[in-house]
């Protein structure tokens, strides 16, 4: 199937099955990683991504349902000048919320996405937003203070 979509602003035509996972064709086809398989199953947020501006688990979704669509990964966050981390970024990495890598893309595109529609939230409110996420190394007290970090610097 012949579709186009525009991942990070840039439009893109190609040419995909369309029960591919938009999840692989982010990764595979358009060269983009930082969206990561933790599950492959929709629970662990690893591959979260902006659709049309709501956040998806990108492993469950076939890339069919994508075209004509804008896609925001976490490079799509970073700011105008090259090089220059997001404010969610930037909070986790000053509150010591990464270790691996696996989970901070879906992480802070989930941040992302809570301190676009409550630009004050209450811990409870990040715990929730956060809940989808899973992160094996770190444990949540930092990523949940990067997360006011980023609400704070907003």
């Amino acid at each position: 199937m012949r579709l186009s979509i525009t991942v990070n602003g840039a439009p893109r035509v190609l040419d995909a099955n369309p029960a591919a996972r938009l999840l692989d064709v982010l990764r595979e086809d358009l060269g983009i990683t930082s969206a990561k398989e933790g599950c492959g199953e929709g629970e662990c947020g690893a591959c979260s991504v902006q659709l049309d501006g709501v956040l998806v688990v990108s492993c469950l979704v076939p890339i069919g349902q994508c075209d004509g669509a804008a896609v925001t990964t976490v490079e799509g966050l970073a700011t105008a000048e090259a090089d220059r981390l997001g404010p969610v970024q930037r909070a986790l990495l000053d509150a010591g919320g990464t270790q691996c890598g696996i989970c901070t893309p879906g992480i802070v595109m989930t941040a992302h996405a809570l301190l676009a529609a409550n630009a004050s939230p209450s811990l409870d409110e990040i715990r929730e937003a956060l809940a989808g996420n899973l992160c094996r190394c770190t444990g949540y007290t930092a990523i949940y203070d990067a997360v006011r970090r980023a609400a704070g610097a907003r």
